[in-house]
């Protein structure tokens, strides 16, 4: 008997914008409703404990000469005009008091000798506002949280357990389907309201700065139910990640002073982008870091064959950075027997965040078309969402600010809603019995239980990471993107003959990775398609035959829904407030 569980609101994930909705949920409903927060792993080792750099919010505008105006154009322009304004407005509005709210709730920030919480500079931003705890920011934020959420008796966690499935009738989320990990067992878990905060699909691709874990499950989950997706073909790459393990180097290494040198020991970007040098926007360093690859100025890793330059840290001295950056020299010393102090560290650019997402409106409540039809109770927030401030391009440190603006605002409109929704809502009848029904059936007797199948996932895992890594990279054109869409093609075609070889129900991973490989490969088709169709240069998108921006034709953000034969796509325009398009220059 499948086990049927109730609450009033579910959030699944529990980064920080999943935490952050917790936290808000539980406040503004002062013990009233039932709150089930679902992490397929323990929530404290969520993706967001990784967040190095900080978050960005406008604190000290007399002193520093900062304004909101300017955060917000910085924003749209590293966005390369792709980000919605009025979006981006709220964003620059909110950050600040979180970042406030955030300290008196306990995150240690790094501060200087009157007290002031420091900030450093990031790329792309016009004045120092990056906020900081050491180079450890996600980690001291999500522990904070998660203390904090802990005080309410309201709030129970689901550690460990993969939600498979959206159950959706009629446009209205009534709740999901998942498997507890820990057991094995498959559960229906309904409720009144919901919230999506899976985080990112940094996965997709083999060279990334992202968890094992950010196989972006709530892309997937809502694409499947009938929600559009927007903006997937805008992946984005961090300049500086570890060569060869992918970790990521902090661009608050580069805040703090770090140069980028290439084989004939100059700093190249002073070609590419002389006013900001190593702190240009990311899709500028990545392409600027490639390209000197391409005309044979880089280094090549003998182990991994993979192409890098070097990043010098070498002149900030030793205590400085034990007292900015001390992860960083730990990591490089861990893994690659290095020592920043003493010898500059191999990078190059990863796969690391997803500009695109779930589409919601304003105040992350999800859209079920272009733009007039709302799920009356389910909102995304975070990397899963998109409310489109980042555009084509995310300016680093603006991805926690959204973290923690939208987990507020989504956790304070979904427990209100919840609040005043009936009972009835929880009925587990009909259409949703069968769906679930349907569900655990396509888990266990057509994937894990099959009697044939010769298809091994972890080689076609592999297959798909080595082509998105080659093809669908920082530069991109339409023979390579053209053979990336056939080779997953193909990929998916063989998924339907997949191997599961543990048939057991405990901690079973080898279900887990092929459901999570099921996700990626679709996510991986829509990423190509998104691409291929796009034939401009924008952002973090590179098109390499059509090298310029068309503001004419592609000022227009893509939707992507859901067909048995591939996705349909459709286009939304950006909504511009203020600031018109203009060229970038750094």
């Amino acid at each position: 008997m499948t086990e049927v569980l109730k609450y009033d609101l579910i959030i699944i994930g529990s980064g920080l914008a999943g935490l952050r909705a917790t936290f808000e949920a539980a406040r503004v409903s002062q013990g009233k409703i039932r709150i089930a927060v679902l992490s397929k792993v323990h929530a404290m080792r969520s993706h967001s404990v990784s967040a190095e750099g900080g978050a960005s919010a406008v604190l000290y505008p007399k002193e520093t000469g900062d304004s909101l105006d300017l955060h917000a154009y910085d924003t749209v322009k590293g966005s390369d005009f792709l980000a919605d304004q009025d979006a981006v407005e709220l964003l620059v509005r909110e950050a600040p008091k979180e970042i406030i709210f955030m300290d008196h709730l306990g995150v240690p920030w790094s501060r200087d000798e009157k007290g002031r919480i420091l900030q450093r500079p990031f790329g792309g931003m016009s004045i120092p506002r990056t906020t900081f705890a050491q180079d450890k920011s996600g980690f001291f934020l999500m522990s904070t949280l998660y203390d904090n959420v802990l005080r309410f008796d309201n709030v129970e966690f689901l550690h460990e357990h993969f939600v498979t499935s959206l159950l959706m009738d009629h446009g209205v989320f009534k709740g999901v389907t998942a498997i507890d990990l820990r057991t094995g067992e498959f559960k229906v878990i309904l409720a009144k309201a919901g919230i999506i905060a899976t985080g990112g699909n940094g996965r997709v691709y083999k060279f990334t700065t992202m968890a094992w874990s950010s196989t972006g499950d709530g892309y997937s989950l809502a694409y499947r139910a009938g929600i559009p997706l927007k903006d997937m073909e805008f992946p984005q790459f961090h300049p500086t990640a570890l060569v060869p393990n992918g970790i990521l180097i902090t661009e608050g290494a580069r805040g703090e002073g770090g140069y980028l040198i290439n084989k004939e020991g100059e700093r190249f970007m002073k070609r590419y982008a002389p006013s900001r040098m190593e702190l240009a926007p990311r899709d500028i360093v990545s392409r600027s870091i490639i390209t000197e690859c391409m005309e044979g100025r880089g280094f090549v890793d003998e182990e991994s064959g993979l192409c890098y330059v070097l990043l010098d840290l070498r002149h900030l001295g030793e205590e400085r950075i034990n007292k900015r950056l001390p992860m960083i020299r730990e990591i490089a010393i861990k893994t690659l027997g290095i020592d920043p102090v003493d010898e500059p560290i191999p990078v190059r650019p990863a796969m690391h965040y997803m500009m695109g997402g779930i589409h919601v409106d304003l105040y992350g409540q999800v859209m079920l078309d272009e733009d007039k039809t709302r799920v009356p109770n389910l909102w995304a927030a975070g990397e899963a969402a998109n409310v489109s401030v980042h555009g084509a391009n995310r300016l680093g440190s603006n991805s926690l600010s959204e973290c923690l603006v939208w987990g507020r605002l989504t956790g304070a409109a979904a427990a209100k809603y919840a609040m005043s929704a009936p009972d009835s809502m929880l009925e587990y009848t009909g259409d949703i019995a069968t769906k679930a029904a349907n569900e655990e059936s396509r888990i266990f007797d057509k994937l894990l239980h099959k009697e044939v199948g010769a298809e091994n996932p972890y080689s076609i895992r592999e297959e798909m990471n080595r082509t998105m890594d080659t093809y669908v990279y920082v530069f991109r054109d339409k023979n390579g993107l053209e053979e990336a869409y056939s080779t997953i093609k193909r990929l998916r075609e063989r998924f339907l003959n997949v191997r599961i070889e543990d048939k057991g129900r405990y901690y079973n991973t080898n279900l887990k990775d092929v459901l999570e490989l099921d996700f990626l490969l679709e996510q991986a088709e829509l990423i190509i398609v998104g691409a291929l169709t796009r034939t401009e240069s924008r952002g973090a998108h590179y098109r390499l035959d059509y090298p310029k921006r068309d503001d004419v034709n592609w000022l227009k953000h893509t939707l992507y829904f859901y067909t048995p034969d591939g996705p349909r796509l459709s286009y939304v325009p950006v909504r511009i407030t203020r600031w018109k398009p203009e060229e970038r220059k750094y």
